[in-house]
């Protein structure tokens, strides 16, 4: 330091200067510990890796497809490098579908999702939610599907601008409310959305339903003689996406579209419906595909929420049928969404159906044989590489309408013997559809009892 009359004051300087010299000492031995220590573990690191070699674990250029290995340094763990998630196109390119809708948008950062082995139940409006989910306790099944949206609306408390703009946002229960008392309760819930079936958009928004080629709106007898939105049309995709999103905000595991299909039979006005100019209309199959991508790309891949799509039954065992829907089976499975749910109902086929050879006067007795042979068949195209997880709907509601002498009552025996038939046919989950939201007391193990 300084004194008053500017002389070093040698005491101060002196203390300094051991300091100094302490501190250059321990520097010193700093260096010769560190020295040590690196000497120490470069040995340590070439005998980890001459261990690895002895082991046949690759070095460097041996396999490039090894997964890397993260590497510890006394205490500390480097971190494995992370690979970008990719998702595969399974789906062959198709120039005229891009240039009716435009190239397939892809996802900015795709995520990986978490995926359910899903036996569900159909519960509509989250009817008899609480005794239902007190039958997953004492069952194999673990989850539910409430319907987010109808043919007749949108059931849950929806903000959507068109869909309260249409009037028909009903608010049947509070979505986030049935979602936390699911999840307390370990169930996964699936949000259903019924898609083109839907004649109140079609009414409130005519240019958006399937129009002839005048542009007014077709009505299809089959379909309880009403319009259908169009399949065609990109904006009906976006809203439909968009109800999901919310959705999903609001707890919803997974989302599931119904209706993914274009209507059975002639308009009643007589005339055909109308998408464009013959040669540059993709098929309906190549729409409905499109559709899912789409769909698959904003939530599963963006959110990392899987998506699934139920198809109708006839469609896994006849290509007609199926392109008549707009559901071909052999593709719709490679849109990349997670799961198909094929609504392979015994009471659904017709008196007489044959199938892989065998002849079903009342298809309706056969719950086991109806199912097997209906997966059986669409195996040659679902265990294709690529395709989607494949969750059949099973029958469990008795079919009195069919008339005496053509059904059977569908007790636990009969909705187990179609889970015995999908667990032979190499399949694993399922989803019970009874209207009415009951079902009964058993454990739905399939082979398992």
């Amino acid at each position: 330091m300084i004194n008053d009359d500017r002389q070093y004051d040698l005491r101060d300087y002196n203390r300094k200067q051991r300091t100094s010299e302490s501190s250059l000492k321990n520097l010193r031995m700093a260096f010769i510990v560190l020295a040590g220590t690196a000497v120490v573990l470069g040995f340590v690191l070439m005998g980890s890796l001459l261990g690895l070699k002895s082991k046949g674990v690759p070095l460097t250029g041996d396999n490039s497809s090894a997964a890397p290995v993260a590497a510890t340094i006394g205490s500390v763990s480097t971190p494995t490098p992370t690979v970008p998630y990719t998702v595969t196109e399974y789906l062959p390119e198709n120039p005229v579908a891009d240039e009716y809708w435009g190239e397939l948008e892809e996802a900015e950062n795709p995520v990986p999702y978490e995926r359910m082995e899903v036996r569900g139940m159909y519960l509509n409006a989250a009817m008899n939610l609480e005794q239902n989910v007190e039958l997953t306790k004492n069952s194999e099944l673990n989850a539910v599907v409430i319907d987010l949206k109808e043919a007749d609306g949108v059931y849950f408390n929806s903000s959507n601008e068109l869909a309260n703009s249409v009037g028909y946002v009903w608010n049947h229960y509070d979505l986030t409310e049935v979602c936390d008392y699911c999840h307390d309760n370990d169930v996964w819930v699936i949000g259903r959305i019924v898609c083109f079936k839907d004649v109140n958009l079609a009414n409130a928004y005519p240019d958006r339903a399937i129009c002839d080629s005048t542009g007014q709106p077709l009505h299809f007898p089959n379909e309880g003689n009403e319009a259908f939105v169009s399949p065609y049309d990109s904006r009906n995709w976006d809203y439909l996406i968009d109800l999901a999103i919310e959705a999903i905000g609001m707890g919803v595991d997974e989302i599931q579209f119904d209706y993914v299909r274009f209507p059975t039979g002639s308009s009643e006005e007589g005339t055909d419906p109308y998408y464009g100019l013959t040669g540059e209309v993709p098929e309906r199959s190549d729409a409905i595909n499109r559709f899912l991508q789409t769909a698959r790309i904003r939530i599963q891949d963006t959110l990392g929420v899987p998506v699934s799509a139920d198809i109708f039954g006839i469609a896994v065992t006849s290509s007609l049928d199926g392109d008549i829907l707009g559901q071909d089976w052999e593709t719709v499975g490679l849109t990349g969404v997670d799961s198909l749910c094929p609504m392979i109902y015994p009471s659904h086929y017709a008196l007489g159906t044959v199938m892989n050879g065998v002849t079903y006067d009342f298809p309706d007795k056969n719950p086991y044989d109806i199912m097997f042979g209906a997966l059986i068949t669409g195996s040659q195209y679902h265990n294709a590489e690529g395709y989607a997880e494949v969750r059949p709907y099973l029958q469990a509601f008795t079919a009195s309408y069919l008339g005496e002498g053509r059904y059977m009552t569908y007790d636990y025996t009969a909705i187990n013997d179609q889970i015995r038939a999908l667990q032979d046919a190499g399949q694993s989950e399922f989803i019970l559809w009874n209207a009415a939201c009951e079902y009964p007391e058993g454990n739905y193990g399939g082979n398992n009892g």
